[in-house]
């Protein structure tokens, strides 16, 4: 595949995810701990759906390779 046509790809895809994070938000998967001044978040719902996504990209793109 052309690098210049991975970029636009990769580009548009990042343009989606970030714009359906702020739009979404936090999911309800992510678990925040905060105890005194200590506070944790870990995001297992957010890195599930990340990972499907990211999943899909790369499948398509390597059908059109």
């Amino acid at each position: 595949m052309n690098p210049g046509k991975l970029f636009i790809i990769a580009g548009i895809v990042l343009l989606i995810i970030g714009l359906l994070w702020t739009f979404i938000g936090r999911l309800p998967g992510d678990f925040s701990f905060r105890k005194g001044n200590v506070s944790f978040h870990f995001p297992i719902m957010t890195s599930i759906v990340v990972s499907i996504i990211l999943t899909l990209v790369f499948f398509i793109m390597g059908r059109f390779r």
